[in-house]
């Protein structure tokens, strides 16, 4: 069986702009949610995201290029082009042929629809612009990215809304493993902080109204109150073990398992008795050849909703068992939830807190719920030098589950 490792990897998130920033603020427990400036959201109730202030797309996207990408595609192209870098992946190492592309977004170009609703409402139809439709799109980022890099293998995009970047780093692991691929740029991206947006999330109910930016979001607290929209994007180049190692690539960790379910229950709630993501958990584990006692992180969904949370945590408990001593932690308490970018930014820092052996912490949780029975990570046990595998957890609306299984390299 082909083994697949992992090469290259990058990250814009509203605590950390790009991969050595982003990671170096998430071990250290900075909180990057803050007021929102975009737009006056305070008609929607809501008064705080993870916003990201100091993206400037002239720098990997280019000036020219951006114009005719929606945001959530500009993000994609500074990850994908940041984790190509770091892998050292171009057309002499690697054939186009050889290299695909697997990268989603739960909504795709919000800003740009919005924007063109706008403009035909007010100005009519025939002052949309000719690039709504190319921007808008949710495959485009995947499309951007392969045009980028050349890349003539597999170029698709996986939308399952908060699982996406985790089901498209799965996928594309899977397309290696099955040797359809030797190297893949897979992940998510979203921007969806803007009017629209907000203001959809809030009329479910779904966000915080918490006003202040450093208590909104509480993953596993007894008083969360919703999620906090989160932006940005993550990346990463996989490549066959073997493709790697002949062209003498730095190995930053290894999947060693994927496990993908559907709870069939209802299209926002997941199912309360946990039993897909508990599938999904034992697939991912089965898969990488372990029993649950070697795992020793999980990097939990935990979206500070009561539904989820407390489902992530039976879910857990019945993989694991209440008394198991797995470390578990969810980082939207610093970055808010990036939607279908949160799978990807959460495996990147997954794979960095495996290398490094420092675990990141559960910010926010002051009390936690006793109907959360996990333990998790604090200052006082973040630091894990002996950590080799962890499990990264999405599940979406719609019932979608999907885990990736890590090992750190030796």
């Amino acid at each position: 069986m082909t083994r697949v490792v992992i090469t290259g990897m990058g990250a814009v998130s509203p605590n950390g702009n790009g991969f050595d920033e982003f990671v170096e603020h998430t071990l250290a427990g900075k909180i990057g949610i803050k007021p929102i400036t975009k737009f006056d959201a305070a008609p929607t109730g809501i008064t705080v995201a993870g916003q990201i202030d100091d993206f400037d797309p002239s720098e990997a996207v280019g000036k020219k290029a951006a114009r005719r990408m929606d945001l959530y595609s500009q993000y994609a192209i500074q990850t994908a082009a940041e984790a190509v870098a770091m892998a050292g992946i171009n057309e002499e190492n690697t054939a186009p042929e050889d290299l695909g592309v697997i990268y989603g977004s739960g909504i795709g170009g919000l800003t740009t629809i919005q924007e063109q609703v706008i403009k035909m409402h007010d100005k009519g139809p025939k002052r949309v612009s000719p690039m709504f439709v190319p921007m808008a799109i949710a495959n485009m980022a995947a499309g951007n990215i392969a045009i980028r890099f050349n890349a003539q293998n597999i170029c698709t995009s996986i939308v399952t809304a908060c699982a996406t970047g985790t089901n498209s780093i799965g996928e594309a692991y899977c397309q290696i493993k099955e040797g359809r691929a030797q190297v893949m740029i897979a992940g998510g991206s979203e921007a969806s902080v803007n009017e629209i947006g907000i203001a959809g999330f809030a009329a479910l109910t779904a966000l915080s109204t918490t006003t202040d930016p450093l208590k909104a979001s509480r993953p596993f607290d007894k008083d969360r109150n919703g999620f906090v929209l989160g932006e940005g994007g993550a990346a990463m180049v996989l490549e066959s073990l073997e493709h790697a190692q002949k062209r003498d690539a730095q190995i930053l960790g290894e999947i060693v398992g994927y496990g993908a379910t559907g709870d069939a229950y209802h299209i926002t709630s997941p199912d309360p008795e946990g039993r897909g993501a508990s599938r999904a958990m034992q697939q991912a584990i089965d898969e990488a050849g372990i029993a649950p006692e070697k795992v020793d992180y999980i990097n939990a969904h935990g979206t500070a909703t009561h539904a989820n949370d407390a489902g992530e945590a039976l879910a857990v408990n019945q993989v694991f068992g209440k008394d198991s001593q797995v470390l578990v932690s969810s980082i939207k308490g610093m970055t808010g939830h990036l939607l279908g970018a949160a799978g990807a930014i959460e495996a990147v820092v997954t794979v960095a807190a495996l290398q490094k052996g420092v675990l990141p912490p559960n910010v926010g949780c002051e009390n936690q719920d006793p109907a959360c029975q996990v333990n998790l990570v604090d200052q006082t046990n973040q630091n894990q030098p002996d950590a080799e595998y962890a499990l990264s957890n999405s599940f979406g609306f719609g019932g979608h589950n999907a885990v990736l299984a890590f090992r750190k390299w030796k």
